[in-house]
């Protein structure tokens, strides 16, 4: 493989804003935890040979990031809810390659984490955008060309301003390409005044001037279950969010083990202290409609929350919910693959997901996430099912 198809990333900060928002909390009330994580190739892709070689290499690249002045100056001023003692923790963190352990048996691909979880929560977004774009470059597939990419990127944000909404960028982990990503967040900039409002990429984020996004993720509450058990896991996830927050990044994820689940454990206090909710998983008119009803029943005016839709989601789709939700709740969207991969070829599929944590102690403990979708399930079946037990989920 030549030199000019090894990725390289280009900052410490290029990664979703949710994974340094967590990080933070963690090294905050966790820093003896720690965290395996898995890749699953939900795709089924074949890996040409050589390719866990070169992603080897790409990985061992990252021990050399570290946070500039200038980002953690930057940091300070854009996010004064991340600690000072944080971001001096940032300014001296450096990924260590040893964490990350890659096979390739065949066409087969894996990729396995494991250390502490103030260190390894960093690694999923990064590895899964380089994947990505080694897919790309090692099968010598061809994209469409950056003029084209600003075309297709300025027509969409230009369709979305016509129908009054807001948009966030959420696509770095199965971007093409970071030459891609950058491209899409510049066209959206300069075409998507008054409509696009920020990118969950920290470092694209910065060098565009625009907000950065996040608040937390599924894992978040997963480690909680781990540790409190699962009927704890919503209640206390919240609990500790508002503990290092304070009231900022006031966006709770609603469906880690169901947003039915969510909601009974989502009461007065937490429903008044969140912004609002986001939606990653099941139908999300009936997820609107359902949150509607839980805002009014506690007394709380729908119109003073904001639901973050941000599963799968494409121009008709956006369409759909606006046109339910307007007048009735805020809302807007976080639009992840559709413009960070839609250059001509098929986006891959695929995450890498928690799957044991050891919050304290000597015991690894299997986590599992029970999304709106039996599809998104993840983790070991015999837990999935003490979950759903214990949860009363059918």
């Amino acid at each position: 493989m030549s030199q000019q198809t090894t990725p390289r990333l280009p900052s410490l900060l290029d990664n979703d804003f949710y994974k340094f928002t967590m990080q933070h909390g963690v090294v905050k009330l966790f820093p003896r935890a720690k965290a395996r994580y898995q890749f699953i190739n939900r795709g089924k892709h074949r890996f040409p040979a050589g390719f866990g070689d070169a992603l080897r290499k790409a990985v061992d690249a990252m021990g050399a990031l570290s946070l500039s002045l200038e980002e953690k100056r930057w940091l300070a001023t854009t996010c004064p809810y991340l600690d000072p003692t944080y971001l001096d923790f940032l300014q001296g963190f450096c990924y260590d390659p040893g964490e990350v352990t890659i096979a390739q048996k065949g066409e087969e691909l894996s990729v396995e984490v494991e250390g502490y979880w103030y260190r390894t929560i960093l690694w999923e977004v990064p590895l899964m955008a380089l994947i990505s774009e080694l897919y790309y470059t090692q099968n010598g597939l061809e994209r469409v060309n950056n003029e084209e990419v600003t075309r297709i990127s300025r027509e969409k944000i230009e369709k979305y301003r016509a129908l009054d909404v807001k948009i966030a960028e959420f696509g770095t982990r199965r971007r093409h390409s970071y030459e891609v990503h950058q491209v899409v967040v510049e066209a959206l900039k300069k075409y998507g005044s008054g409509t696009f409002v920020g990118t969950s990429n920290v470092h694209l984020a910065r060098i565009n001037g625009v907000k950065p996004i996040g608040t937390h993720a599924h894992e978040w509450f997963m480690f909680h279950a781990a540790r409190y058990g699962f009927k704890m896991a919503n209640v206390l996830g919240l609990q500790h969010w508002v503990d290092v927050y304070r009231g900022d990044l006031g966006i709770a994820l609603s469906d880690t083990y169901t947003t039915n689940v969510f909601l009974q454990q989502f009461d007065k206090m937490f429903s008044k202290l969140f912004d609002g909710v986001r939606h990653d998983s099941s139908d999300p008119v009936a997820f609107a409609e359902q949150t509607i009803g839980h805002y009014r029943r506690l007394g709380i005016d729908p119109l003073s929350k904001t639901i973050i839709f941000s599963d799968a989601l494409n121009y008709d789709k956006v369409a759909r919910i606006a046109e339910y939700c307007r007048d009735k709740i805020g809302f807007s969207f976080g639009i992840g693959t559709n413009f960070t991969n839609d250059v001509g070829l098929q986006a891959m599929n695929m995450v890498i997901k928690m799957t044991e944590t050891q919050p304290e102690g000597d015991q690894w403990i299997p986590v599992v996430k029970l999304s709106d979708e039996r599809g998104k399930y993840t983790g070991q079946p015999e837990m999935i099912e003490l979950a759903k037990k214990l949860l009363q989920i059918d």
